[in-house]
Protein backbone atom coordinates (compact mmCIF):
# COMPACT_ATOMS: atom_id res chain seq x y z
CA UNK A 1 0.00 0.00 0.00
CA UNK A 2 1.66 3.21 -0.52
CA UNK A 3 2.01 5.74 2.04
CA UNK A 4 2.20 9.64 1.42
CA UNK A 5 4.63 11.73 3.25
CA UNK A 6 6.10 15.19 3.38
CA UNK A 7 9.81 16.40 3.77
CA UNK A 8 10.14 19.62 5.78
CA UNK A 9 12.82 22.04 6.99
CA UNK A 10 12.47 23.00 10.50
CA UNK A 11 13.85 25.76 12.47
CA UNK A 12 13.84 27.99 9.60
CA UNK A 13 11.61 30.36 6.54
CA UNK A 14 13.92 29.44 3.79
CA UNK A 15 13.99 26.42 1.60
CA UNK A 16 16.90 24.29 1.93
CA UNK A 17 17.85 25.38 5.68
CA UNK A 18 17.33 24.27 8.97
CA UNK A 19 16.99 20.69 9.59
CA UNK A 20 14.80 18.65 7.40
CA UNK A 21 12.50 15.83 8.75
CA UNK A 22 10.45 13.12 6.26
CA UNK A 23 6.53 12.96 7.70
CA UNK A 24 4.37 10.14 7.48
CA UNK A 25 1.09 10.11 8.93
CA UNK A 26 -0.35 6.36 9.33
CA UNK A 27 -3.69 4.98 10.12
CA UNK A 28 -2.23 3.01 13.07
CA UNK A 29 0.71 1.41 15.10
CA UNK A 30 3.75 0.60 12.37
CA UNK A 31 6.20 -2.15 12.49
CA UNK A 32 9.21 -0.87 14.40
CA UNK A 33 11.28 -2.74 11.65
CA UNK A 34 9.43 -1.24 8.88
CA UNK A 35 9.76 2.34 10.21
CA UNK A 36 13.20 1.51 10.49
CA UNK A 37 13.96 0.81 6.89
CA UNK A 38 11.83 3.77 5.78
CA UNK A 39 14.05 6.23 7.91
CA UNK A 40 16.91 4.21 6.15
CA UNK A 41 15.78 5.13 2.86
CA UNK A 42 14.77 8.64 3.61
CA UNK A 43 18.29 9.05 4.72
CA UNK A 44 17.66 12.48 6.83
CA UNK A 45 18.44 13.33 10.79
CA UNK A 46 15.23 12.18 11.66
CA UNK A 47 11.78 10.67 10.30
CA UNK A 48 9.09 10.91 12.02
CA UNK A 49 5.85 8.64 12.08
CA UNK A 50 2.71 9.42 13.94
CA UNK A 51 -0.73 8.36 14.06
CA UNK A 52 -4.07 9.35 15.76
CA UNK A 53 -4.94 8.51 19.34
CA UNK A 54 -7.63 9.85 22.00
CA UNK A 55 -6.17 13.26 22.67
CA UNK A 56 -3.61 13.57 20.31
CA UNK A 57 -0.83 11.98 18.18
CA UNK A 58 1.56 9.03 18.93
CA UNK A 59 4.88 10.38 17.24
CA UNK A 60 8.12 8.27 17.19
CA UNK A 61 11.56 9.46 15.46
CA UNK A 62 13.92 7.44 13.63
CA UNK A 63 17.47 8.31 12.28
CA UNK A 64 18.96 5.95 9.71
CA UNK A 65 20.27 3.89 12.19
CA UNK A 66 18.25 4.01 15.87
CA UNK A 67 15.04 4.99 16.74
CA UNK A 68 15.80 7.94 19.59
CA UNK A 69 14.06 9.02 22.81
CA UNK A 70 13.92 12.97 22.10
CA UNK A 71 13.58 15.09 18.59
CA UNK A 72 12.87 18.90 18.63
CA UNK A 73 13.18 19.31 14.85
CA UNK A 74 10.87 16.47 13.61
CA UNK A 75 8.38 17.31 16.28
CA UNK A 76 8.29 20.76 14.78
CA UNK A 77 8.12 19.38 11.15
CA UNK A 78 4.95 16.75 12.35
CA UNK A 79 3.07 19.71 13.65
CA UNK A 80 3.61 21.84 10.48
CA UNK A 81 2.64 19.38 8.39
CA UNK A 82 -0.64 18.66 10.68
CA UNK A 83 -1.78 22.20 10.25
CA UNK A 84 -0.24 23.05 6.52
CA UNK A 85 -1.94 19.23 4.86
CA UNK A 86 -4.81 19.42 6.75
CA UNK A 87 -5.07 16.91 9.20
CA UNK A 88 -5.41 18.88 12.16
CA UNK A 89 -7.06 22.56 12.71
CA UNK A 90 -4.39 25.12 13.03
CA UNK A 91 -6.24 27.31 15.77
CA UNK A 92 -6.19 24.47 18.08
CA UNK A 93 -2.52 23.02 20.16
CA UNK A 94 -1.88 19.31 19.59
CA UNK A 95 -0.56 16.89 21.70
CA UNK A 96 1.86 13.79 20.93
CA UNK A 97 2.63 10.68 23.09
CA UNK A 98 6.26 9.77 22.72
CA UNK A 99 9.10 7.75 24.71
CA UNK A 100 9.58 11.38 26.29
CA UNK A 101 6.39 11.80 27.71
CA UNK A 102 3.55 13.96 26.65
CA UNK A 103 4.77 16.73 24.22
CA UNK A 104 2.91 20.42 22.98
CA UNK A 105 2.61 22.36 19.88
CA UNK A 106 0.83 25.45 19.14
CA UNK A 107 0.88 28.24 16.72
CA UNK A 108 2.59 31.72 17.52
CA UNK A 109 1.99 33.78 14.56
CA UNK A 110 4.46 32.39 11.89
CA UNK A 111 6.24 30.28 14.24
CA UNK A 112 5.56 26.39 16.04
CA UNK A 113 5.88 26.66 20.15
CA UNK A 114 7.22 23.04 21.57
CA UNK A 115 6.61 21.89 25.18
CA UNK A 116 9.64 19.67 25.83
CA UNK A 117 11.30 18.72 28.75
CA UNK A 118 14.60 20.34 30.34
CA UNK A 119 17.00 17.95 30.22
CA UNK A 120 20.16 20.54 31.47
CA UNK A 121 23.54 19.31 31.96
CA UNK A 122 25.27 18.31 35.39
CA UNK A 123 29.12 19.27 35.15
CA UNK A 124 31.47 15.79 35.03
CA UNK A 125 34.83 15.52 34.13
CA UNK A 126 35.92 15.39 30.42
CA UNK A 127 35.59 12.13 29.16
CA UNK A 128 38.90 10.38 27.87
CA UNK A 129 39.30 10.88 24.08
CA UNK A 130 36.55 14.17 24.18
CA UNK A 131 38.70 17.22 24.09
CA UNK A 132 40.82 15.21 22.07
CA UNK A 133 38.08 14.67 19.72
CA UNK A 134 36.80 18.08 19.53
CA UNK A 135 39.90 19.63 19.08
CA UNK A 136 39.47 21.94 21.42
CA UNK A 137 40.06 23.25 24.85
CA UNK A 138 36.82 23.37 27.01
CA UNK A 139 35.46 26.13 29.54
CA UNK A 140 33.03 23.72 30.67
CA UNK A 141 32.40 20.09 30.25
CA UNK A 142 28.54 18.59 31.55
CA UNK A 143 26.20 15.66 30.85
CA UNK A 144 22.88 15.71 30.42
CA UNK A 145 20.39 12.79 29.95
CA UNK A 146 21.36 11.69 26.34
CA UNK A 147 24.68 13.73 25.14
CA UNK A 148 27.78 15.28 26.69
CA UNK A 149 27.98 19.39 26.76
CA UNK A 150 30.98 21.43 25.77
CA UNK A 151 31.27 25.45 26.36
CA UNK A 152 34.38 26.74 24.55
CA UNK A 153 35.67 30.30 25.12
CA UNK A 154 34.41 32.13 21.67
CA UNK A 155 31.75 31.54 18.63
CA UNK A 156 34.42 31.07 16.02
CA UNK A 157 36.27 27.99 17.85
CA UNK A 158 32.45 26.58 17.86
CA UNK A 159 31.94 27.30 13.72
CA UNK A 160 35.57 26.30 12.97
CA UNK A 161 35.36 22.72 14.87
CA UNK A 162 36.33 19.76 13.02
CA UNK A 163 35.88 16.86 15.49
CA UNK A 164 36.93 13.32 14.77
CA UNK A 165 33.54 11.55 14.94
CA UNK A 166 35.07 8.09 15.00
CA UNK A 167 36.87 9.02 18.68
CA UNK A 168 33.55 11.31 19.73
CA UNK A 169 31.28 7.70 18.81
CA UNK A 170 33.49 5.76 20.82
CA UNK A 171 31.90 7.85 23.96
CA UNK A 172 29.11 5.84 24.10
CA UNK A 173 26.60 8.68 24.08
CA UNK A 174 24.03 10.13 21.87
CA UNK A 175 26.02 13.19 21.11
CA UNK A 176 27.98 16.00 22.23
CA UNK A 177 26.78 19.32 22.14
CA UNK A 178 28.88 22.09 21.47
CA UNK A 179 28.33 26.19 22.55
CA UNK A 180 29.88 29.50 23.18
CA UNK A 181 28.03 33.15 24.03
CA UNK A 182 26.76 34.43 20.59
CA UNK A 183 27.31 37.46 18.79
CA UNK A 184 24.15 40.08 18.08
CA UNK A 185 21.53 38.87 17.58
CA UNK A 186 21.97 35.56 19.02
CA UNK A 187 21.96 35.30 22.63
CA UNK A 188 24.97 31.75 22.22
CA UNK A 189 25.12 29.52 18.86
CA UNK A 190 25.96 25.49 19.11
CA UNK A 191 26.55 22.57 16.87
CA UNK A 192 25.71 19.15 17.62
CA UNK A 193 27.43 16.16 16.46
CA UNK A 194 26.22 12.86 16.71
CA UNK A 195 27.96 9.65 15.45
CA UNK A 196 26.68 7.55 18.61
CA UNK A 197 23.72 7.98 16.48
CA UNK A 198 24.17 7.49 13.11
CA UNK A 199 24.40 11.64 12.38
CA UNK A 200 28.35 12.85 12.14
CA UNK A 201 26.45 16.64 12.10
CA UNK A 202 22.88 17.66 13.15
CA UNK A 203 21.90 20.73 11.23
CA UNK A 204 19.37 22.07 13.94
CA UNK A 205 18.38 20.04 17.05
CA UNK A 206 15.95 20.64 19.15
CA UNK A 207 16.45 18.34 22.15
CA UNK A 208 20.36 19.73 22.02
CA UNK A 209 17.72 23.30 23.22
CA UNK A 210 16.27 21.27 26.11
CA UNK A 211 20.29 21.20 27.39
CA UNK A 212 21.70 24.47 26.47
CA UNK A 213 18.45 26.52 27.25
CA UNK A 214 19.07 25.57 31.13
CA UNK A 215 22.86 25.86 30.62
CA UNK A 216 22.70 29.38 30.20
CA UNK A 217 20.00 30.17 32.25
CA UNK A 218 22.53 29.12 35.31
CA UNK A 219 25.30 31.21 33.67
CA UNK A 220 23.05 34.32 32.53
CA UNK A 221 20.23 34.26 35.16
CA UNK A 222 18.36 34.70 31.77
CA UNK A 223 15.51 32.30 30.47
CA UNK A 224 14.66 33.45 27.15
CA UNK A 225 16.62 33.51 24.57
CA UNK A 226 17.48 33.78 20.80
CA UNK A 227 19.73 30.96 19.65
CA UNK A 228 21.94 29.74 16.47
CA UNK A 229 22.44 26.53 15.29
CA UNK A 230 26.08 27.13 13.25
CA UNK A 231 25.70 24.02 10.70
CA UNK A 232 26.42 24.12 7.71
CA UNK A 233 22.77 24.75 6.81
CA UNK A 234 22.03 26.98 9.86
CA UNK A 235 18.45 27.93 11.99
CA UNK A 236 16.94 29.72 14.79
CA UNK A 237 15.67 28.18 17.89
CA UNK A 238 13.97 30.82 20.63
CA UNK A 239 14.65 29.09 23.75
CA UNK A 240 12.66 29.67 27.04
CA UNK A 241 13.12 27.34 29.95
CA UNK A 242 9.98 27.70 32.16
CA UNK A 243 10.65 25.14 35.16
CA UNK A 244 11.21 21.79 34.38
CA UNK A 245 9.90 22.69 30.99
CA UNK A 246 11.60 24.52 27.73
CA UNK A 247 9.45 26.14 25.30
CA UNK A 248 11.27 25.68 21.57
CA UNK A 249 9.76 28.06 19.28
CA UNK A 250 10.93 27.94 15.31
CA UNK A 251 9.51 28.13 11.60
CA UNK A 252 9.32 25.17 9.22
CA UNK A 253 8.77 25.20 5.35
CA UNK A 254 7.64 22.15 3.23
CA UNK A 255 9.51 21.44 0.55
CA UNK A 256 8.66 17.48 -0.57
CA UNK A 257 5.70 15.91 -1.22
CA UNK A 258 5.76 12.06 -2.13
CA UNK A 259 4.27 8.61 -1.81
CA UNK A 260 6.40 5.96 -0.47
CA UNK A 261 5.15 2.83 -2.57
Amino acid sequence: MARTFVQVDAFTDRPFRGNPAAVFLLDGPADPLWMQLVAREMNLSETAFLHPRRGGFDLRWFTPAVEVDLCGHATLASAHALWTEGHADPATPLRFFTRSGELGAEREGDWITLDFPATGPAPCPPPEGLLEALGAQARYVGKTRFDYLVELAAEGLVRDLKPDGHRLKALGVRGVIVTAKGGEPYDFVSRFFAPGAGIEEDPVTGSAHCALGPYWQGKTGRADFLAYQASARGGEVRVRVRGDRVLLSGRAVTVVRGELL
